[in-house]
């Protein structure tokens, strides 16, 4: 019963917070949300001097959502799932070299960056912390967030194939990303693991590809199913029964059920909707999962703005904080910039098209959810603290000003000569 009463007042708080943005706010739908719910929070803090008794219970309800559990073992699941089908295969199979080496290399130059730069800023303000902390640090901020990104692009108006590098980007780093943080949290807890490459090797293999894999079969089972039927209902019932079951598969495997979801959906997509899907399948499939999309984005961005209840002392680490976001800009910068420069056959990048996929890189839920899970005895409060810093940067300021930099990438019109003879006087 706890858990519906949590749910119902998020639902009914995103519900009037949409309404309040859409009617007088009018920013890009997550973006508000989250400014709403942050302002909120302020008013709960400043409200609780003289009604502690109320804040005490609005944050035990924000509190009693295990948000690192509901985002990486629910809700992202259903997030990329309905990202991925909008997605056009040939479109993405253009820039799959780009797409490939930021999501893999990028993450890994990432991490290195913001581990050695923090673990600097950490010791020039006098904060002594171990520099495999520093490193988890960067794997848990380095991925790019594809629920921002995603749902920030919608509105960007960048041309397609610069979108597709970056949500494409943003839907592969996880497994990478993962899969470093994993291994770096049990260094900095002291265990012993086996750091030779065909270990790591090996549990990359296990969590990406395999991943991967499971994905495509889901996808494409679902799409056989969906042939031999013709009833849109039936149709959304399977691609749901694809995402939760999906998920069940891959806790039972230990793969990564992100990358699953972006492959089903990817298939679905592309496959099923060309081949296994009616004109009226389609249009309900695509309006359904855009309804999902947009609920559970804005209860996601209310999560994190109320997640500012939650936070002690979060005020106490804004110097590190503000670093943090420089580095974070700056180890965004060479993990897009050193790639292209030292791997043949990437592309062609200009300067404009570099700087919009450095700003264009938010970060996002997935970011706290990882920092959620850091041990209270190796930083937490610190590391959380520094993670909501670069979010709410990166999510307001980058997220608003995202569009404005696309209109560098729009061709300057060039004056038509006029046909028309000139009249000469005679």
């Amino acid at each position: 019963m706890d858990l519906y009463y949590t749910f119902s007042v998020l639902i009914v708080l995103t519900a009037f917070f949409s309404y309040i943005n859409v009617r007088f706010i009018k920013l890009p739908s997550t973006i508000g949300i989250m400014i709403i719910a942050m302002l909120a929070s302020i008013s709960l803090v400043g409200l609780g001097k003289s009604q502690p008794e109320l804040q005490l219970q609005f944050s035990e309800m924000i509190r009693s959502v295990d948000f690192s559990q509901v985002l990486m073992g629910a809700m992202l699941n259903f997030l990329l799932f309905a990202g991925a089908i909008h997605i056009s295969l040939h479109d993405l199979r253009k820039q799959r070299i780009p797409v490939i080496i930021f999501s893999t290399v990028g993450v890994i130059i990432s991490t290195i960056v913001v581990g050695a730069l923090m673990y600097a800023a950490f010791n020039a303000l006098g904060m002594h912390i171990p520099f495999i902390q520093c490193l988890a640090f960067g794997a848990l901020i380095s991925p790019t967030d594809p629920i921002a990104v995603i749902a920030i692009l919608k509105r960007a108006g960048i041309r397609k194939s610069l979108e597709i590098k970056v949500a494409g980007e943003s839907l592969f780093n996880d497994g990478v990303a993962v899969v470093l943080f994993a291994m770096l949290m049990q260094l900095a807890r002291g265990k012993e693991i086996d750091l030779t490459f065909a270990h790591i090797s090996g549990l990359f293999l296990q969590e990406a590809i395999g991943g991967l894999v499971i994905g495509v079969v889901l996808g494409y089972i679902g799409s056989q199913g969906i042939k031999r039927i013709d009833d849109y209902n039936v149709t959304v019932m399977i691609t749901l029964a694809m995402v939760m079951g999906g998920y069940l598969i891959t806790r039972y495997l230990h793969i990564s059920s992100p990358l699953t979801m972006v492959a089903a959906g990817l298939v679905i997509g592309n496959y099923g909707k060309a081949t296994a899907m009616s004109a009226s399948d389609k249009d309900y499939l695509d309006k359904f999962w855009e309804l999902i999309d947009e609920i559970l984005n804005g209860i996601l961005f209310l999560i994190i703005g109320f997640e500012l209840l939650l936070i002690p002392n979060l005020t106490q680490y804004w110097q590190i904080g503000s670093l943090a976001v420089v580095i974070v800009l700056l180890a965004r910068f060479f993990s897009i910039w050193l790639p292209i420069r030292l791997i043949p056959n990437i592309g062609t990048f200009d300067r404009k098209t570099i700087t919009i996929l450095v700003w264009g890189g938010l970060r996002g839920g997935v970011s706290v959810a990882l920092a959620l899970t850091i041990d209270e005895s190796l930083n937490q409060s610190l590391f959380l603290s520094i993670t909501y810093y670069v979010v709410v940067f990166s999510i307001i300021v980058q997220g608003l000003t995202i569009g404005k930099l696309t209109s560098w990438q729009k061709p300057a019109k060039v004056p038509q000569k006029s046909n028309r003879r000139r009249k000469v006087a005679v």
